[in-house]
């Protein structure tokens, strides 16, 4: 790993206090979680109706020591639901999980000891204590020993790359959104724990940075045989760094399976992408009129627009489409024809959710 303190290193800074435990095969099961949301919307001037939510409609999976697992999905599709009853921070209405052998209903204290969490970059830290301080702070409610938590603390600092940033004793409302990305992990860190719940944890980090990251999860994983539950939206980062992928979608699984594995499920389909000056008035419209699919626009950093059209032969429509465009009077600055992403895999199960009017 680049630039980064070694996992041999790691070992001789563990917790004195550290859990005796036997290496269990399924760090996290979860068995048909179902979690409901009960809402009120306003109906009128004076009145208000309640509405119920399935945030989890009896999701299942297991993850094992040692595997880092993506659990993607779009907004609102249930990941941050499923992390907060795996981290008995919510309560599921039906069904069953463990983490590391302990039931997160029965067992919430043992299933606190063995998990390191991080929700958000920014939330539960005090900001008028330094990065030191509030590591600090956090092992002395864990019940650290003083010296062996400043030990630990001095380490992670340097694991993380806030010493070398300087960051280590400056005052929390100074750090940047990456220094605060850092210090999350280094919290989640201290005591060592066996699975971690890491949600978006390279957020606001710089490439350089967010490669240093990605790199010490893959070794805590392989090398420490911890879980890893990892939320992103950057598909790239995943494929990069997960096992296999949960793809939630409407509070279900929709798919589940490696990055490959999950690219081979799609339809033979290969996608014609053009870059674009501007996107004129009815060339989607005629590219449908087709018979092909067409993704929204997206524009790219040099400021041409990006057009993606799913094919199952793109270079036998190929002319079609850019005829479609120069007839309207825009050039074709670039185009190449790209095989399955992992990003195609998460649209076409989601989209293929909302267009059969379920999440399956």
């Amino acid at each position: 790993m680049d630039g980064m303190l070694s996992l041999d290193s790691f070992y001789e800074h563990r917790p004195v206090n550290v859990l005796e435990r036997e290496t269990v095969r399924d760090a996290i099961v979860a068995e048909k979680l179902v979690k409901r949301y009960i809402t009120k919307k306003r109906a009128g001037l004076f009145r208000s109706r309640t509405e119920v939510v399935d945030a989890l409609k009896g999701i299942s999976f297991r993850i094992r020591a040692g595997e880092v697992v993506g659990l993607l999905g779009p907004n609102g599709a249930g990941k941050t639901t499923t992390i907060k009853i795996l981290s008995t921070l919510l309560l599921p209405d039906s069904g069953r999980a463990s983490v590391w052998g302990y039931d997160v209903v029965r067992e919430a204290q043992k299933v606190r000891r063995v998990i390191g969490i991080m929700l958000s970059v920014e939330k539960g830290f005090y900001g008028r204590l330094t990065g030191r301080e509030n590591l600090i702070y956090f092992g002395s409610l864990y019940g650290m020993e003083a010296g062996e938590l400043k030990r630990r603390v001095d380490y992670l600092l340097d694991l993380v790359g806030l010493e070398e940033l300087g960051g280590s004793d400056r005052l929390y409302e100074e750090y940047s959104l990456g220094m605060k990305a850092r210090l999350a992990l280094a919290r989640a860190l201290l005591r060592d724990p066996p699975v971690l719940l890491l949600d978006e944890p390279t957020l606001g980090l710089d490439p350089p940075s967010a490669r240093r990251i990605r790199g010490l999860v893959r070794e805590l994983a392989t090398r420490d045989g911890k879980a890893v539950v990892y939320t992103s939206h950057n598909m790239f980062e995943v494929e990069l760094v997960c096992d296999r992928i949960i793809l939630i979608n409407k509070g279900e699984v929709v798919a589940e399976g490696t990055p490959e594995e999950l690219k081979s499920t799609l339809p033979k389909v290969r996608t014609l992408e053009l870059h674009l000056e501007r996107i004129p008035e009815g060339l989607i419209d005629e590219i449908r009129s087709y018979g092909l699919e067409v993704r929204e626009p997206t524009q790219a950093p040099d400021g041409l627009f990006v057009l993606r059209v799913l094919a199952r032969r793109p270079e036998e429509i190929l002319d079609d489409v850019v005829r479609a465009a120069t007839s309207r009077g825009v050039d074709v600055a670039r185009l190449r024809i790209e095989e399955p992403t992992l990003e195609d895999v998460f649209v076409y199960f989601t989209e293929r959710g909302t267009r059969d009017g379920g999440s399956g």
